[in-house]
């Protein structure tokens, strides 16, 4: 069964690249949410929502993550278009970093992140529908939030500069654990219902996913409104 909504709820965000505020709330820490596409989100749900009804889920729990970081700065590290053009609407910044995989495209991101000037990295799966705050999962070291099964790394926060090696994928909580020790660093275990609870399956879909959905469809249609009466290119005519 999934959480309790009335403790965890579903659905009810930023910076530049120039590096942290100055902010004593959000100093040196930045959530990373990686997002290959909305489009071929979530196969395995094929046999329980239609593809627009998939879409339409990836998005709304995309949202509840990003609401999470609670004021954190927020890239969306993602090569697709739809992707980056959904970020600012929810007020976080698109990073593209021209890499395949995920493995692959947090470890470029995180170097980036570093590079800016933050000091600790938060990153987080983007299928939490009950994600609350993203920034307990803190620490010296690693800190990880694995999901139920303690088999994936559904959050983690890492210092930007320790070198860690990210290994995503099946068994990767271990995995994790396994390069912090290789490292040297602290581990802080997360173990918290609403960050433990990603969405692979359809007996992981959570009961009030149609709601969600249309939620998100509501919002999704209010910017559209929005972003047509604000005057563009078209209202100039062809260059």
């Amino acid at each position: 069964m999934a959480p309790n909504a009335s403790n965890l709820p579903g659905l009810s965000g930023l910076s530049d690249l120039s590096g942290p505020s100055d902010s004593a709330d959000a100093a040196d820490t930045v959530v990373l949410i990686p997002i290959r596409s909305f489009d071929d989100a979530k196969s395995r749900l094929a046999g329980a929502l239609s593809v627009e009804d998939r879409r339409q889920l990836a998005r709304a729990m995309a949202e509840v993550v990003v609401r999470a970081a609670l004021g954190l700065p927020v890239w969306i590290v993602t090569e697709n278009a739809e992707v980056t053009e959904w970020a600012p609407t929810v007020d976080a910044l698109a990073v593209a970093v021209d890499r395949t995989g995920l493995t692959s495209s947090v470890s470029t991101a995180t170097q980036v992140a570093s590079d800016h000037g933050f000091a600790r990295a938060i990153i987080a799966h983007s299928d939490l529908p009950y994600a609350v705050d993203l920034t307990i999962v803190d620490g010296p070291g690693l800190a990880i939030a694995p999901d139920r099964r303690r088999d994936g790394s559904n959050v983690l926060s890492v210092p930007t500069g320790a070198g860690f090696r990210f290994a995503y994928g099946p068994g990767s909580f271990h995995a994790h654990l396994a390069e912090a020790d290789r490292l040297g660093l602290a581990v802080d275990v997360i173990d918290i219902p609403g960050l433990a609870w990603d969405v692979d399956d359809p007996d992981d879909l959570p009961a009030d996913w149609a709601e969600l959905i249309a939620r998100n469809r509501t919002r999704a249609g209010k910017t559209r409104a929005s972003q047509s009466s604000q005057p563009g290119e078209a209202d100039h005519g062809a260059s």
